[in-house]
């Protein structure tokens, strides 16, 4: 287990492989397992078990000891997961909604990827597609094994969230009838936070939980949202907590870092909260369609309750990854040469990110960055989630400011021009 273990053990459950849609063509298992260490992290999801390639990856690089738990070689901890998307009709209107599965074994995996065939593809996408809904899926998993857990994926994003604006449903008993007593959790996404989950009373009695939905294994990616389990000796371990709402805190990027916390329109450079979209009726005053209504708005319309009615509200902590950090301060471009190497120094001095980021004194960290000391103060500053954030919105992720000159100059960065020229298939789209 990494230091970070001294807050329990980090998990990051949502993943995906290089067969997935637009992820990185560098994920392979030795990658991931050497950037979450780096990370921090303690245990991963093997994101993609239906793809009928990584399967095969998957049973010849991880053993499993019989307790759910997979290993490499070097020791470190995957639990099968993997992403389906269910594009349905109900209720009158098309419905998208990404949904997340874990599984106790590879022979659990093999009698889900049989059911899922006789209903559609597996090998064209690490993510497959259905036309059956999350009503169905649940079922289906359920007649398979009742060890089989469903989580409803990025809940709030506009386009493939059960809760979200385009395509989702005002409630988990609308997404699931009848089988909604078998969903224990749901998965925030970046652009909510547990404290926007606790004004819904319908999940007052269900887990929530973070990952990364991570699409390649950069530390600004993998890990940038977590969950935090007092136990996982085993996979029984982990669906306890989750359906005893027994985790013992999660990680949480600023929602407002998310690419949908506000409403707006990429293409029309237009964002705004959900107030200014009521006064505009919905409608982007540069183009005159419709806004992409975001997390923000949609938590607003489905609150029934205050945050202190919610029964169990567990710890978590807020903050930006480290490189959004070192480029805040410095306008550096997120994955340019001088960032890594003040993240390097980092790391060799402290081990692991979440060290630097929840544990490293300051002064330690000003022994370790003698020149830096506006960094070292925005890294605590980012500890107790007080760093200012522009809201990202329609796809556009959000930004850590440190003084508006400072945000020009990162917004106009030649980042993704640089990770093209090294080859960081990351700047690509996903549901964050």
């Amino acid at each position: 287990m990494s230091d970070s273990g001294q807050m329990g053990v980090t998990a990051d459950l949502h993943i995906h492989s290089r067969f997935s849609r637009a992820c990185s063509s560098q994920l392979t298992i030795p990658n991931l397992e050497k950037w979450a260490r780096v990370k921090g992290l303690d245990l991963l999801g093997t994101g993609d078990f239906t793809h009928p390639l990584w399967n095969k990856e998957l049973r010849q690089e991880l053993k499993d000891d019989g307790s759910g738990i997979l290993k490499t070689p070097n020791g470190f901890r995957f639990v099968l997961t993997s992403e389906v998307a269910n594009i349905f009709t109900q209720g009158g209107r098309g419905r998208r909604v990404h949904n997340v599965i874990l599984a106790p074994g590879f022979d659990v995996v093999e009698q889900i990827n049989t059911a899922l065939l006789k209903r559609g593809r597996l090998d064209y996408d690490g993510r497959p597609m259905f036309g059956f809904s999350c009503a169905e899926l649940v079922r289906m998993m359920k007649d398979i094994s009742g060890e089989i857990e469903v989580i409803p994926a990025h809940a709030y994003t506009p386009w493939f969230g059960v809760f979200g604006s385009e395509s989702g449903f005002d409630s988990l008993k609308d997404a699931f009838l009848e089988q909604e007593k078998h969903v224990h959790a749901i998965e925030t996404g970046m652009s909510s936070s547990p404290e926007m989950n606790w004004h819904v009373s319908e999940l007052n009695t269900r887990s929530i939980v973070s990952f990364s939905d991570a699409h390649s294994f950069w530390p600004w990616r993998l890990g940038r949202e977590a969950t935090i389990f007092g136990k996982a000796e085993s996979y029984n371990d982990i669906i306890d907590a989750i359906r005893r709402d027994k985790i013992a805190g999660t990680i949480e990027t600023d929602p407002a870092y998310g690419k949908y916390h506000w409403d707006g329109h990429r293409l029309c450079n237009f964002s705004c909260p959900p107030a200014e979209s009521r006064r505009l009726k919905g409608v982007c005053p540069v183009c005159g369609k419709g806004l992409t209504i975001g997390v923000e708005y949609r938590v607003e319309q489905i609150t029934d309750q205050p945050t202190d009615k919610h029964p169990s509200r567990k710890p978590f902590h807020k903050m930006l990854p480290l490189h959004e950090v070192i480029s805040a301060v410095k306008s550096w471009p997120l994955a340019g040469r001088k960032t890594w190497e003040v993240y390097n120094r980092l790391i060799e001095s402290f081990g692991n990110e979440f060290n630097v980021l929840l544990h490293a004194s300051k002064q330690d960290m000003v022994n370790a960055l003698p020149q830096e000391a506006l960094l070292v103060e925005l890294i605590l500053q980012n500890r107790e989630g007080k760093i200012n954030v522009k809201p990202g919105y329609d796809g556009v992720y959000g930004a850590a400011v440190v003084g508006e000159e400072k945000e020009k100059e990162r917004r106009s960065s030649p980042v993704r021009a640089y990770s093209k020229q090294k080859g960081l298939a990351d700047f690509i789209p996903d549901c964050s």
